[in-house]
């Protein structure tokens, strides 16, 4: 009897505070969708392996058999630790971030490759802003009559209008509280600190976040020196430039092989967000790095139909470091207009957040990308996309003014 074809996937979140089980949830629910639709099988249950946290599943493919442990690289306690902020840091951080992009040019050159995720980018100080106005001209309003009504009464002194600017303050305060209780329908505060966090120090990776990205490739280390046919590590949204950093320090640590049973998968990626900016030399190095090296296949999907990434955007070649051994990524679409059905697509019309979790759910016609037939079926990454060329569209203008100093690609 033939062994299953053995994998382990190690997925990297987004910025992202909730705790992980929500990804083994929407991983359940959308895989059974996705076998129902492809005609496969597959089965869900506990992980061999309970380091961390994660699932296990089994694949009946026509191809054959797959057995996969999947592990979350868990940071979303670093994710957490940036967000506990006060309404007023909040706004703080607006003013920071926006200087961060603006000044460093970042801005202009990003709305140069797409206009979607600027825009998205821009959502939070547009809305955070007109939160501010409408707290205060509230607060204005309700101060004015109340000092209407305590001259009206004839009170003396400079008391009413104390009394008025008093009242103005607090319903500002008042309303600003109340937008911030009502972020789970806005998702404001939630992206400027998302922002925020990339911009923080001008692109470089914080102290606690590069601390987390050895501890991955350590972790992404103990699995390849197991058996497993492949280890595949996927990383989506600001995910997929933490997985870029992971798999570059553990290469040039000399400890991944040139055997073929190490992958990349990089889902709707924002690697411009934070390439662009003047201190993510260490990023910019490990894309050109990664993008020369023999000891790994790396895909990269996106679709233009997400507004929150930089749908077929280069991740090398639009930052500017490609280099002259360049190997990967692979650029596809998941070309949602094909993919998905309208009446899928009519469903999704204008729910941002849930168009960029797409790659990890079900398509209608699954035939050009099936994140579950990549992750549970028997068959490794590279020979699945063997012989497939970049999606028309690609986007490879190197638009960025801050090349990084590269590890220096053999």
């Amino acid at each position: 009897m033939t062994r299953p074809f053995r994998r382990r996937v190690l997925y990297i979140p987004g910025y992202d505070p909730i705790p992980p089980r929500r990804y083994r949830e929407l991983y359940r629910r959308e895989g059974a969708a996705q076998a129902a639709i492809a005609g496969y099988r597959l089965d869900f249950g506990p992980r061999r392996d309970r380091t961390g946290f994660g699932w296990g599943v089994s694949g009946d493919f026509p191809g054959g058999a797959a057995q996969t442990d999947i592990e979350v690289l868990v940071w979303a306690d670093v994710v957490q630790g940036s967000m506990g902020r006060s309404i007023a840091a909040t706004y703080g951080q607006l003013v920071r971030t926006a200087w961060a992009y603006v000044a460093s040019g970042a801005l202009f050159r990003l709305m140069r490759l797409r206009r979607g995720p600027v825009i998205a980018a821009l959502y939070p100080i547009a809305v955070l802003i007109a939160q501010l106005a409408v707290a205060m001209a509230v607060g204005a309003l309700a101060g004015w009559i109340a000092a209407r009504a305590l001259s009206a009464a004839g009170l003396p002194g400079p008391g009413p209008a104390l009394a008025a600017l008093a009242l103005a303050a607090a319903v500002t305060a008042a309303g600003l509280i109340l937008f911030r209780r009502m972020d789970g329908r806005f998702f404001a505060y939630y992206l400027m600190h998302d922002y925020a966090f990339t911009a923080r120090d001008g692109g470089a990776y914080p102290p606690e976040l590069a601390a987390r990205i050895t501890r991955f490739a350590d972790r992404v280390a103990e699995v390849l020196a197991d058996d497993w046919d492949e280890v595949l590590v996927v990383g989506h949204s600001s995910g997929a430039y933490l997985a870029v950093s992971v798999l570059a320090e553990l290469i040039a640590s000399g400890r991944a092989d040139c055997d073929g049973r190490l992958a990349l998968l990089t889902l709707g990626h924002v690697v411009p967000m934070a390439s662009f900016l003047p201190r993510a030399g260490r990023l910019r190095s490990d894309l050109r790095y990664l993008s020369a090296r023999a000891e790994l296949d790396w895909v990269d999907v996106t679709a233009p139909g997400d507004p929150c990434c930089f749908g077929l955007c280069d991740p090398v070649a639009v930052s500017g470091v490609e280099p002259p051994g360049r190997r990967h990524p692979l650029v596809l679409s998941a070309a949602f207009r094909q993919t998905l059905s309208p009446d899928r697509r009519r469903t999704l019309r204008g729910r941002w957040f849930r168009l960029h979790f797409q790659y990890l759910c079900a398509f209608d016609r699954p035939e050009r990308y099936d994140y579950f037939a990549i992750t549970a079926g028997p068959q490794r990454l590279g020979a699945r996309f063997a012989g497939r060329g970049h999606s028309p569209g690609r986007i490879t203008r190197a638009v960025n003014d801050w090349p990084g100093r590269s590890r220096g690609a053999p």
